[in-house]
């Protein structure tokens, strides 16, 4: 893990997707400390007392996903990419950095390397597949190359290159094909 250009004293940035709208992850609003048509919508589905409504809206909440930059070990050259993680990835990294013997593990000079393990559902004979990591004990630079150094701190992409923040608009027209999804389809005819 480096440190994040654009957020030097924490290199965790937190967002928070909305997975159950559209077909791909949508980035809520809610990231920033705005309103979002989602979140609305799925409180006032939480509130109706219908408990199939408290449900889908539960459903319709944004969730937090993590992401840190990192250097892959060995693809050094490719620059720092964007890691995302889930609350447990998070909580581990958060706690091996609160212990003071480990000091600052995202330091560029100091830091530590970090073993990520993925393994499938079906390896581990679960509904969910399992993430594991191990942060070594020895303290390591990311590269002795000074020019690579450089590029690797400085020449970062800022997040939200890779997760663009939506507009409001955008989020309401999203929720309305997900809950009219006939009418965002179109006709379908069959041939006679």
């Amino acid at each position: 893990i480096v440190p994040y250009k654009f957020q030097p004293d924490n290199p965790f940035i937190e967002l928070f997707f909305h997975f159950e709208i559209g077909k791909k992850p949508l980035l809520s609003l809610k990231t920033f400390g705005e309103k979002d048509p989602i979140v609305d919508f799925a409180e006032k589905l939480k509130r109706t007392g219908d408990q199939t409504d408290w449900k889908m809206g539960r459903k319709m909440e944004p969730s937090l996903r993590t992401f840190a930059c990192v250097v892959v070990r060995g693809k050094e050259q490719e620059g720092v990419k964007f890691w995302g993680f889930g609350k447990q990835i998070y909580e581990k990294l958060l706690t091996t950095m609160a212990e003071p013997e480990w000091g600052d593990i995202t330091d560029a000079n100091t830091g530590r390397d970090i073993v990520v393990e993925f393994k499938t559902k079906e390896e581990v004979g679960k509904d969910f597949p399992e993430t594991t990591l191990t942060v070594l004990p020895l303290q390591v630079p990311i590269t002795t190359d000074d020019a690579l150094m450089s590029k690797l701190l400085d020449e970062q992409k800022e997040i939200f290159e890779v997760y663009p923040k939506p507009t409001y608009e955008e989020l309401v027209e999203a929720l309305d094909k997900h809950l009219n999804p006939e009418e965002s389809e179109g006709v379908e005819t069959t041939p006679s």
